[in-house]
């Protein structure tokens, strides 16, 4: 087995592409790789495990416990012939001075060489300095190579071969030159979704290809060799012979959701029914409702050309159905979503709009307080007044919400909706900006299915006479 951990010396470096294309061209040899994404993230999951064909899990030092990370590393290696992890931000950068929480603290917690991307543009003797500097840091570290990425030929390319093999002992793997056709186009939140790209799949062939091209994968295999890892047991499913039907929306519009979460969801007895809000013009037969984060204004015209669909949402939603929204899907429940000059009307459930800024309104990791007002059962260890962490990145802000509405949370750090409040709760709704994790110290999964039980139990009810739910 090989395993490793991809980071870089700051951001753009183009670690994320290098990624994509390592994954994909290790699984052209015939290899099952298992693709890793440090901290929270959607986007670069999507395209890491399309890659792979491995659905891509995050590792969060801030919302997991080391043993918790551990224990997931090793259940979705284990089996995989080949385990990388993407690093985010720099190797070193992290949310305290120790670093406590870094790349480089993520390498250690899982006994990971380290491969380092170096954005070579504008440098050649310089990256001796930079790449010594990395290795005097942390002497703990292992750096299993070096990538030049961006490289401006193949003169350019000698020299920066010839500086680290002489002032240093790291083997550079290969060089990747600049090629603006592997570059993934950017948007406000980063990288555009693998589930937008039209031609996803062409773009990660490219990279694949790029990989085989410049660099040495078999260097690389032995360079990052490692034991076996122990199996650790999978979760067992909640055993439930008749599992309530939940509805999730997946499309262009709406992709950000967990793989581990939509797993705790099954786990406790869910049955997961897609469909697609720009193109069903009905909801299925469900028993509950799921829309989570994506970037609904870049499909503005044709999520309010699907009227029938948005009519539907509102119906079941004000008619009762448990429902939970996260940040995109919370702006696609208002009443219209203004963006870039254009507007468009919504489903109409929240009574407010959207309006899109040019920067963040809220970014990074939240935390927030349970107020005891939300629809799911409250967590069994706690009584309602217990914090759990969670995050957010979100352009918008609700306009014209009105006063006196009902809150889940109390927000503690972040913004959430209003910089208070966040989990507006309305009829059997939670729609919030902050994202959740289904993690140890928040099982969310099991209260919305059980939520969602509960309504749809009463529903059923021989004697129930119309009472809502």
């Amino acid at each position: 087995m090989a395993r490793f951990l991809v980071s870089a010396a700051h951001k753009s470096s183009g670690k994320t592409s290098v990624s994509i294309g390592l994954c994909a061209a290790l699984a052209r040899r015939g290899l099952a790789v298992q693709p890793f994404k440090k901290g929270p993230d959607y986007i670069d999951p999507m395209w890491l495990g399309q890659a792979t064909g491995r659905a891509c899990h995050n590792l969060d030092f801030q919302m997991q416990s080391t043993d918790e990370i551990r224990a997931q590393f090793s259940r979705h290696a284990a089996g995989a012939d080949v385990a990388l992890v993407e690093g985010n931000k720099g190797l070193h950068d992290g949310l305290d001075v120790e670093g406590s929480n870094s790349n480089a603290a993520l390498a250690h917690l899982l006994d990971l060489p380290v491969i380092m991307v170096l954005d070579t543009r504008g440098t050649i003797r310089g990256v001796a300095p930079l790449l010594l500097g990395y290795a005097q840091f942390d002497p703990r570290l292992r750096f299993a190579g070096v990538i030049l990425n961006f490289v401006g030929g193949a003169r350019h390319e000698s020299k920066l071969r010839a500086v680290i093999e002489h002032y240093t002992d790291i083997p550079v793997l290969g060089a990747v030159p600049r090629n603006d056709t592997l570059v993934i186009n950017e948007r406000h939140l980063g990288l555009e979704p693998a589930n937008e790209a039209e031609a996803a799949d062409t773009r990660i062939a490219q990279l694949a290809t790029a990989i085989e091209q410049h660099i040495d994968l078999g260097v690389l295999l032995e360079k990052t060799a490692a034991p076996p890892l122990p199996t650790v047991a999978a979760v067992t499913p909640r055993i439930n012979p008749d599992p309530v039907r939940i509805g999730i929306a997946r499309d262009r519009a709406f992709g950000f959701y967990y793989p581990g979460d939509l797993d705790a969801l099954i786990g406790a007895g869910a049955e997961l029914i897609p469909f697609d809000t720009l193109r069903d013009p009905a909801l299925p037969d469900i028993d509950g409702l799921f829309i989570g984060g994506g970037f609904p204004e870049t499909s503005l015209q044709a999520l309010e050309a699907n009227t029938s669909l948005r009519s539907a949402l509102r119906t079941a939603i004000e008619g009762g159905l448990p429902t939970y929204a996260e940040c995109g899907g919370l702006m696609y429940l208002t009443r219209r979503l203004h963006w870039d000059g254009q507007s468009g009307e919504m489903v109409g459930v929240i009574p407010a709009e959207v309006q899109m800024e040019t920067r963040p309104v809220g970014r990074g990791y939240v935390r927030l307080r349970e107020t005891g007002h939300g629809p799911w059962p409250l967590p069994a260890t706690n009584d309602g007044h217990a914090s759990f962490y969670a995050h957010e990145f979100h352009y918008s802000r609700l306009t014209g919400l009105p006063d006196g509405l009902t809150y889940a949370y109390q927000v503690e750090r972040g913004y959430g909706i209003d910089g208070h409040h966040d989990g507006l709760v309305m009829h059997n709704l939670l729609a919030s900006y902050a994202h959740l994790r289904d993690v140890a110290g928040n099982h969310w999964a099991d209260r919305f299915v059980d939520h969602v039980r509960h309504c749809r139990d009463i529903v059923r009810r021989p004697d129930n006479q119309g009472e809502s739910t």
